[in-house]
């Protein structure tokens, strides 16, 4: 399939749903193909990526203007965060409708200054969806977007992002975590993964421990997990993710998929 790629919006564009103070809660609603790409952009607002259907894949800065970037997989039943000035592109995994929330900076929840993943609960769906709506009564938009700010701001937050290294940071560690992203499937150890690029199994843990505040353990669980989504969206059967994603059996993968998601991966994409 041809790339499909895109930088930022046109400004004109992207003025019709500049949230303002009056209006602190836009909805942008597109159907977007599978490999489609925005190009890493910003905006001087806040952001929530949603997905009604499909799946995407956010990249973005943790907090804005640092140099540690997470990549975010964002299926239905999960919305990105995405701070104020925060640089961000995303990657279209599936075919997806996507419906964006451009929010105000005012209306931030306090604590809110970095990129979070965020469970979206039916009713903060309904109530996305009933924004988008062609002529609404400013009224009722304005009663709206209390409760869709309000549904945001309690939200269950949910790790469903794969921090990465800082693009100056140590060639060895990015060398790796790349390489596991490239084949999740491969399930070497640290100390097996550390000796490919000349550093030993203490120092990889520390550049993990230090660069990007996990484990390797746990940060490849994110990455299989990041692998993973995508292949049981399209309707690949759980044994064959399982095998896919390095797993010697169904029950071993659904066991480690119940554990990080907190439902199995029937459930966790509404299949069940």
């Amino acid at each position: 399939m041809a790339r499909r790629s895109f930088r930022a919006a046109p400004v004109g564009d992207t003025d019709a749903f500049r949230p303002t103070r009056q209006r602190p809660v836009r909805v942008r609603a597109r159907s977007m193909a599978a490999d489609t790409h925005f190009e890493p952009h910003r905006h001087s607002w806040s952001q929530l990526a949603y997905c009604a259907t499909g799946i995407v894949q956010v990249t973005a800065q943790r907090e804005a203007g640092s140099d540690d970037e997470a990549t975010f997989i964002v299926p239905p039943s999960r919305a990105v965060w995405i701070a104020p000035g925060a640089r961000h592109s995303v990657h279209v995994l599936e075919d997806a409708q996507f419906r964006t929330l451009y929010i105000d900076a005012s209306a931030t929840p306090a604590g809110w200054e970095g990129c979070r993943v965020i469970v979206v609960s039916p009713l903060l769906r309904e109530l996305v969806g009933s924004l988008d709506v062609e002529g609404i009564a400013r009224q009722r938009e304005q009663r709206l977007v209390e409760l869709v700010l309000d549904e945001i701001g309690h939200a269950d937050p949910h790790e469903l992002g794969v921090p990465m290294p800082r693009a100056h940071g140590d060639k060895r560690l990015r060398a790796l975590c790349q390489s596991v992203l490239d084949a999740p499937e491969q399930r070497e150890t640290l100390a097996q993964a550390s000796a490919r690029f000349g550093a030993s199994e203490r120092t990889m843990a520390r550049l993990f421990r230090d660069e990007l505040g996990t484990t390797f353990q746990q940060w490849r669980q994110q990455a299989i997990l990041a692998h993973a989504l995508p292949m049981l969206a399209r309707g690949a059967p759980v044994s064959h993710v399982a095998a896919a994603s390095g797993y010697s059996s169904e029950s071993a993968f659904t066991a480690m998929f119940k554990s990080a998601m907190g439902q199995p991966p029937s459930r966790f994409l509404g299949k069940a």
